[in-house]
């Protein structure tokens, strides 16, 4: 179980344009790893659009934000197109990285279990390290909740240089 103050797990996958991306690849930004379900699905949209509506604040903050489901390639650019989203997003579709973030999880939907993805969002320091994890996510306000919790660990920080 993955837990806040530790390393992310190493991962190996594909953006939306077949680039390869790297946990190692995040070193020195701040970043924000959302796993979601499905492109194009209600609540994955308004979790997307949510993100995509503070992308200002995100940029001033240093921010870069990674959308992550095990949707394909040529799912992702149609996403990104049909909703002008202006960050990447990450195509696991063998699961490997949503199971080592423990976003691989037993479902229920009215009565019948399933696997599926979990939404649940990281938010990672310059050392890759986890700042927080986000398990509770209301898709339309998610992201000023990531960006106030940045902000409160920038808090955190700064008390700790001023003290020593």
């Amino acid at each position: 179980m993955l837990k806040e103050g530790k390393k992310a797990p190493n991962f190996k996958v594909v953006d939306q344009d077949g680039n390869q991306v790297r946990l190692a690849d995040l070193k020195g930004q701040k970043t924000v790893l959302y796993f979601y379900p499905k492109d194009d699905t209600p609540g994955c949209t308004k979790e997307a659009c949510s993100f995509r509506d503070s992308k200002t604040e995100y940029k001033k903050k240093g921010i870069v934000v990674y959308g992550v489901s095990a949707d394909s390639e040529a799912s992702h650019q149609k996403f990104i197109k049909k909703y002008k989203l202006p960050f990447t997003l990450l195509s696991d579709s063998d699961k490997k990285m949503i199971e080592s973030f423990g976003c691989w999880v037993e479902k229920s939907m009215y009565g019948k279990k399933y696997l599926g993805i979990a939404r649940k969002t990281f938010l990672l320091d310059e050392d890759c390290k986890i700042v927080k994890i986000f398990e509770k996510v209301n898709v339309s306000e998610h992201a000023d909740e990531v960006i106030e919790r940045s902000e409160e660990h920038t808090s955190e920080l700064q008390s700790r240089v001023d003290i020593s």
